[in-house]
């Protein structure tokens, strides 16, 4: 069953009550994993050194740390900033695999400024599991958060 992705919206915008960018993080993957059936994680990487994601606010297992631009599906979304969504994440050939409970993955990446501030990284343990409808969804979720936060003042160091 795929979320009613405007209703998430809405209650998103009226979680991000600041516009500090850690906050709202935090709280934007609260909801996706709250609200967002069969996920096993979601979390932000941020670019904060060329060519490498670091590990931000997210919800699940421990994960991987740090990630390069050059490897998985997360290092695909920074460096093309497309959407990158994956129904079998083992057919990947350079997939990192923090949770082997994990199959499928959608990561959107989160582009400010025409800068790559990071990634939005869902995991789920059921091969197939995103659509275009939940990849057009979790896209509208992190538009949402990008007007929500002050993304431009994050110190990128």
């Amino acid at each position: 069953m795929t979320p009613d992705y405007p209703l998430l919206s809405r209650q998103l915008e009226a979680l991000l009550d600041t516009r500090d960018w850690l906050t709202n993080s935090a709280q934007t993957c609260a909801l996706i994993m709250q609200q967002v059936p069969d996920l096993n994680w979601v979390g932000f990487y941020l670019q904060r050194q060329p060519e490498l994601l670091s590990l931000g606010p997210f919800q699940g297992k421990p994960a991987c740390h740090p990630i390069p631009f050059s490897k998985g599906v997360c290092g695909a979304a920074a460096r093309s900033r497309q959407t990158q969504r994956v129904d079998d994440v083992h057919a990947v050939a350079d997939h990192i695999a923090c949770d082997a409970a994990s199959r499928a993955e959608l990561v959107v990446p989160i582009v400010v400024n025409d800068r790559l501030w990071g990634v939005l990284d869902l995991d789920s343990p059921h091969q197939g599991r995103f659509t275009d409808a939940d990849r057009a969804g979790i896209e509208a979720l992190v538009a949402t958060f990008i007007e929500r936060s002050d993304l431009a003042g994050r110190d990128s160091t």
